[in-house]
């Protein structure tokens, strides 16, 4: 019996004492981690003001714990609201993340705060990132900070002791995760522009494809070649241009620049050898497996019924398909109303009609033919800090001349489109207001409908065909990522 009290006296000041310490042990903990990253900071701003990529770093540890966790995103799209929340098994449990606020600050520090709800200890729990650049911008160095009040709960004062656990797992796996991600982003300043998601419509155009080496007055000649082709073609077909020569980028390689240039036009039925197709009727383009998987002369048998032909008429005008730009189905080349590997109606040796897709897009504008590069870069960039999802082999980018050729270089104005997936209705710089609407263009001024400007000189620099462009030959340079 002796024993046993004194065993409960031992327990009593154990408690004691435990108490007494509890009481003395702060209410509030704070951890945090850093680490550079060569990359833009606001970049990593962006990133971290949204929660459309967290599950591509701040998720990893979860995902370590739980490969079946399942996220959810709810509120705004970036900034204040945004809320992200998380369904776990037992390990990691459910949990929600709401970013509270966001400050940026490219000349100091840009911080962001999320409030976090989870199992751990404590209350009041956040996230704070910090955003300081150096290097000129060329490197920044991210604090994950995590912040807990306990009050007077004693358990969850202790619970301190073990603050390096799961926090601190969590910060360093997601802070190493979010250096891998940024690697994958092209590392471009997109500071000055004004971007914004829209919906384009469905368009027929005719296109030719090409290439040029990678300076400005080849670019310009080789689209020159094209569009004569293209005019040429519309005078056979008894169509107009319905809009803006348009530059779809194929390959931007290191020497050579791979491209179609089309142009819209005014009809999606076109009458090739007296015989209609309908372009709203083509096949969709094949994806790359069926490209490397489908034999050369199989898929323009159904080109008749396709593109809106009788069957008869079908059977007699599909041919063998055309291979790109260059097939032929016998030694007069491509067989004109026929389709080519990308499902595109022939309509001669290098033209081709088709149907440009509805789709959603990231457009921005820019002057200057020069920068046409580097804008393609900083929308890739943009939509990669902004959780937009993107493909460039099934839905290349795309830019089209909005401003007449006469306008010099410098001065020209472009719309730099890349087509997107999974994006929100907006960018925040259209919340902001500062994106304007996608104007539409008047389809008089490229069909040649347009009244003819009062300024003479004008009107003759206008009407100059755009082989005529020329430039000294010291200018002639490269185009730059």
């Amino acid at each position: 019996m002796t024993r046993v009290l004194e065993f409960a006296v031992a327990l009593i000041i154990v408690f004691v004492l435990a108490v007494i310490v509890g009481l003395f042990l702060p209410s509030h903990a704070h951890i945090e981690r850093s680490i550079e990253i060569s990359h833009n900071p606001q970049h990593i701003y962006d990133v971290l003001n949204n929660f459309r990529r967290f599950g591509d770093y701040g998720g990893g540890a979860l995902q370590a714990q739980d490969p079946q966790v399942k996220y959810a995103m709810s509120g705004p799209a970036y900034g204040p609201g945004a809320t992200l929340t998380w369904q776990g098994n037992d390990t990691i449990g459910d949990g929600k993340l709401v970013n509270k606020s966001g400050n940026i600050d490219l000349a100091g520090n840009s911080t962001v705060t999320w409030d976090l709800t989870n199992d751990w200890h404590g209350e009041n729990k956040t996230f704070t990132f910090t955003v300081t650049p150096s290097h000129g911008q060329r490197v920044s160095t991210v604090t994950w900070g995590y912040d807990v009040d306990y009050g007077w709960n004693l358990i969850d004062r202790y619970s301190r002791l073990w603050i390096h656990g799961d926090p601190a797992t969590m910060i360093q796996y997601g802070l190493d995760s979010l250096q891998n991600m940024l690697a994958g982003i092209p590392n471009v300043d997109y500071g000055k522009l004004e971007p914004g998601l829209y919906r384009t419509n469905a368009t027929p155009m005719l296109l030719v494809s090409t290439k040029a080496t990678r300076t400005l007055d080849d670019i310009d000649t080789a689209k020159a070649a094209a569009l004569k082709e293209i005019d040429a073609a519309m005078a056979k077909l008894g169509v107009k241009a319905a809009g803006p020569t348009t530059t779809i980028t194929t390959e931007w390689g290191d020497t050579t620049y791979t491209f179609d240039l089309a142009v819209p036009i005014d009809s999606t039925t076109l009458t090739i050898d007296g015989k209609p197709y309908d372009l709203t009727k083509l096949p969709p383009p094949p994806t790359g497996a069926e490209l490397a998987a489908a034999p050369a002369s199989t898929s323009a048998a159904s080109a008749g019924s396709a593109a809106g032909v009788s069957s008869a008429a079908g059977a007699s005008s599909a041919g063998a398909p055309a291979s790109g730009s260059s097939a032929s189905n016998d030694e007069n080349g491509p067989a004109p109303g026929s389709l080519d590997k990308k499902n595109q109606l022939i309509v001669n040796a290098n033209v081709r009609a088709t149907m440009f897709p509805t789709r959603e897009v990231l457009e921005a504008t820019w002057t200057g033919e020069a920068g046409i590069p580097l804008m393609r870069m900083a929308l890739k960039a943009y939509a990669g800090t902004h959780g937009y999802q993107y493909d460039e082999n099934a839905n290349r980018l795309y830019d089209q001349l909005t401003s007449p050729v006469s306008v010099p270089d410098s001065d020209q104005v472009y719309r730099v489109f890349l087509p997107v997936m999974n994006a929100p209705a907006q960018t925040p710089e259209q919340i902001a207001g500062r994106a304007k609407p996608l104007e539409a263009l008047d389809p008089a001024i490229w069909s040649g409908n347009a009244k003819p400007a009062d300024n003479t000189e004008k009107s003759d620099k206008a009407n100059k065909k755009p082989e005529a462009r020329k430039r000294p030959a010291q200018a002639k340079r490269r185009h730059r990522r």
